[in-house]
């Protein structure tokens, strides 16, 4: 059995991964559900790293990505910003001309790949 194999892009900036495919599922998440612990949940993911990822993703860019508001009575909840959604769709946009562009290459390079993944033992 053949695995399907993938290009994933990942951006950094400085030390940081500024941007890559989980920032990516946890941004849709947020944008689903409008809170950052109700897409970590949906992700099996711990609300401290999911909050730990949009605090890095605020970080590496010149305005925020998510913005959240505290919970309580009122509810709280998190959205992305209007500069979060150009983010995600010029991530979207570099990512699927990555794809396209290697494509070939990589079907050629995954017949050098083992039939079978290792095990991560």
């Amino acid at each position: 059995m053949r695995h399907e194999k993938q290009l994933r892009l990942r951006l950094l900036y400085g030390r940081e991964i500024a941007m890559g495919p989980g920032k990516i599922t946890l941004l849709h998440a947020i944008q689903e559900t409008g809170s950052i612990s109700a897409a970590a949940s949906s992700m099996n993911m711990s609300y401290r790293r999911a909050w730990m990822l949009v605090a890095t993703m605020n970080r590496c860019f010149q305005e925020p990505i998510v913005e959240a508001a505290p919970g309580g009575l009122g509810g709280g909840g998190a959205k992305l910003t209007d500069f979060g959604l150009t983010v995600l769709k010029k991530y979207e946009a570099m990512e699927t001309i990555a794809i396209n562009a290697v494509d070939q290459h990589l079907k050629r390079f995954s017949k050098l790949l083992a039939e079978q993944p290792p095990d991560k033992t």
